[in-house]
């Protein structure tokens, strides 16, 4: 799955580079990292929360090729009955090919399975380069066996980008292929 990668460097480099009058090919915006976060917030008890972080972590080991982590709590909470040290969410960092073949699969074959799916709301941009894409159902990943799975979660998608301007950020994902709401404006 070396196409997406290969695509980058033959045809959206040099496009970036006219577009943006940018004279060096370092200094063309690039995806440095993708970060996949599930958050878990239910079952209260802490035994039942680290066996259903489990599930999630083999979810998304399928859906991510590598093997995520559990965060957990650094201060207990007694409002929301959290103790230091409880799971509270699973998260990966995805580099490389890793990050490549993510990308190619969320675009090519997951995004296109979401139900009545119109495009991404290109409003997710955090004036830092940055993207943010949530997906409410983490079953539209053709790995995931619907049998296996507890209940549907979502989950928080973040693309980390080497450049602080929107702009700039927004042209490189929709070149490379990310499917936004057509906008006024844009």
């Amino acid at each position: 799955m070396q196409q997406l990668k290969q695509y980058y460097q033959d045809s959206i480099i040099p496009a970036l580079k006219k577009e943006f009058s940018i004279d060096t090919v370092y200094a063309v915006p690039q995806l440095r990292k993708i970060v996949i976060n599930v958050g878990i917030t239910q079952p209260v008890d802490p035994k039942a929360r680290r066996k259903v972080a489990e599930n999630v972590v083999e979810q998304i080991k399928v859906i991510s090729g590598q093997q995520p982590q559990i965060t957990t709590a650094k201060k207990s909470i007694a409002g929301f009955k959290l103790r230091a040290g409880d799971p509270l969410g699973v998260m990966v960092t995805l580099r490389g090919q890793f990050m490549w073949d993510f990308l190619q699969k969320l675009l090519s074959v997951a995004l296109p399975r979401v139900k009545d799916f119109r495009g991404v709301s290109a409003k997710a941009f955090d004036h830092q380069g940055n993207f943010s894409l949530g997906i409410d159902e983490q079953i539209i990943f053709p790995e995931i066996n619907y049998d296996q799975i507890d209940t549907v979660r979502g989950l928080q998608i973040n693309f980390v980008t080497t450049t602080k301007d929107d702009a700039q950020a927004y042209k490189l994902l929709e070149l490379l292929g990310m499917p936004f709401e057509k906008e006024e404006g844009r």
